[in-house]
């Protein structure tokens, strides 16, 4: 998933700010118990997604995908006094380890976990954000997109993560590649939308950051 040298991805995460123990923790756990680990956020987008929340001091988040709980901590610590941030997983089987968790990192009082499918429960949502971060079904991205640009704030930050899907995006596509079509055609809209203006990072599978105008 990373598209740089691996001997520069370790200078990368040996020179900036490490892991809290916390994280070390949910990381090491998550690989020992959960399928899939490579769906965690990990260290260094980690420490880029707390970076950019801290900049954007945001009093609303929203999350998609919380998978064990790393990503959205991180979310959470730019976070102003009474900030809140919403976090929205499909997998009820690990209800209790994100919550747990959550409860380790001290923020139980600032995230509030949601189970149940993002396309069902984001319009029950009477809120607006300013920081969206989507990491869910890909099939979905276009629809999730469309659903939270009248959600989120003028200035208003949405990162979505896999937008290079393990580099396929520039490749022939496959016709019954679904997901890959759904990536491109989610990339080829945001380029296009002035509502918004945006730049990819290509951090481990690629970072789509949006800022609606």
């Amino acid at each position: 998933m990373n598209f740089i040298d691996e001997s520069l991805m370790d200078y990368v995460e040996k020179h900036s700010t490490p892991e809290s123990e916390v994280l070390k923790y949910i990381n090491r756990e998550t690989h020992l118990k959960v399928l899939r680990p490579t769906m965690l956020a990990g260290h260094f987008q980690g420490q880029l997604l707390k970076m950019l929340s801290m900049m954007n001091k945001p009093k609303r988040v929203l999350e998609i995908g919380t998978f064990t709980g790393y990503s959205a901590i991180c979310l959470a610590q730019g976070l102003t006094e009474n900030g809140l941030l919403y976090t929205i997983d499909a997998n009820h089987e690990l209800e209790e380890l994100i919550k747990s968790n959550i409860q380790k990192a001290g923020l139980s009082n600032k995230i509030k976990l949601i189970i149940g499918q993002a396309i069902d429960v984001i319009p029950a949502i009477k809120d607006t954000f300013d920081l969206i971060y989507i990491d869910a079904d890909k099939e979905n991205l276009i629809n999730y997109y469309e659903m939270l640009i009248p959600m989120t704030n003028p200035n208003g930050i949405i990162i979505v993560d896999n937008v290079l899907w393990y580099g396929k995006v520039v490749e022939t596509i496959a016709p019954n590649d679904i997901q890959t079509i759904a990536i491109d055609n989610f990339n080829k809209l945001v380029a296009n939308d002035n509502r918004v203006e945006n730049v990819i990072i290509p951090v481990r599978d690629g970072l789509n950051v949006i800022r609606k105008n």
